[in-house]
């Protein structure tokens, strides 16, 4: 993985899943994260070769559920992003997944209740040792590139300080989310303390927060990637100098859907974020992909009903 002058897409729960990643470097995402998953999760999880699709499935064991699913066109780009708080377990999860991914990512950010609780997300911020402890480990057992993601913290100074121990426990980039664990999504975007990370450190900053539109890329300085969550989830093509319609962009998500057989309860949560932005959920277009069933009906929406019986056609 390089680290320079990148696009990078966000991990999102829920939405980071195959056919939103492959949706990103469709229009221009140079480096596409997955959603957050937990060790625990993963280690629950056998790797399956899947030829009906052409991915690789970690499916947990006793049941169908796909945990993680990726593809040989990802390979060279694709980040699994780990939530942990521990080396030993941490190393085990990423083992599973080590041969089928660019690079690993430890969640060091994330302000859920459910990610604290656990020690994981942005618990971790107030424990270098442990995360000194986890990085190491991965770096001696693994050939992948070892990345974190963190968010500010108190003052400029204390994250300084944080992410010159975290550079020093090896990892190849880091990932700073430009506010801190009590502020809401409203909050702008601290961009001037993300700078005083990049100007400490000798690796790549990839700076994360209030990227919108294309232009938002070039206005964030110093930084050696620009990553971005909302902005891609409400418009994916943001990664492209020309804009795409949310219309148009949200037809292709549900090919990539159609193809890569996607979790129509995945699909719908995507779906509906999208249109929450731009639309509302009240409105026929909202009901109606609230109502859906799978993914036959999701296409029916979108005028992919063609499409949809294209595919299970070539399948069968």
């Amino acid at each position: 993985m390089e680290y320079k002058n990148k696009h990078v897409l966000a991990p999102m729960v829920r939405v980071g899943t195959l056919p939103f990643r492959l949706l990103a470097a469709q229009y221009g995402a140079d480096i596409t994260y997955g959603e957050e998953i937990i060790d625990h999760k993963m280690i629950k999880c056998d790797r399956h070769i899947n030829e009906y699709l052409g991915t690789t499935d970690f499916v947990e064991r006793g049941t169908e559920n796909v945990v993680f699913r990726t593809c040989p066109e990802e390979r060279n780009r694709v980040v699994f992003q780990m939530g942990t708080s521990n080396a030993v377990r941490a190393l085990t999860a990423a083992q599973l997944v080590s041969k089928d991914v660019a690079a690993i990512d430890i969640n060091m950010g994330c302000p859920k209740s459910f990610s604290i609780s656990g020690g994981m997300g942005a618990a971790l911020l107030s424990k270098p040792e442990l995360i000194h402890d986890i990085i190491t480990t991965l770096k001696r057992n693994l050939d992948n590139t070892i990345t974190c993601k963190i968010r500010l913290l108190k003052s400029s100074e204390d994250t300084v300080e944080l992410a010159r121990r975290i550079e020093k426990a090896g990892v190849s980039a880091l990932a700073v989310h430009g506010r801190r664990v009590p502020d809401r999504p409203r909050d702008p975007a601290k961009w001037d303390e993300i700078a005083d990370v990049v100007a400490a450190l000798s690796i790549p900053v990839i700076a994360n927060g209030d990227v919108f539109e294309y232009e938002d890329f070039e206005r964030i300085k110093g930084a050696t990637c620009v990553m971005v969550a909302r902005g891609a989830l409400w418009n994916a093509s943001i990664f492209s100098p020309s804009k795409s319609s949310w219309e148009d962009v949200k037809r292709e998500y549900v090919r990539q859907c159609i193809l890569w057989d996607n979790d129509v309860k995945s699909t719908k949560h995507t779906l509906k974020e999208m249109i929450a932005h731009y639309s509302s959920l009240e409105l026929a277009e909202g009901k109606a992909v609230i109502k859906s069933a799978n993914t036959e009906n999701v296409a029916r929406i979108y005028g992919e009903e063609d499409y949809y019986l294209q595919v299970s056609m070539n399948r069968s």
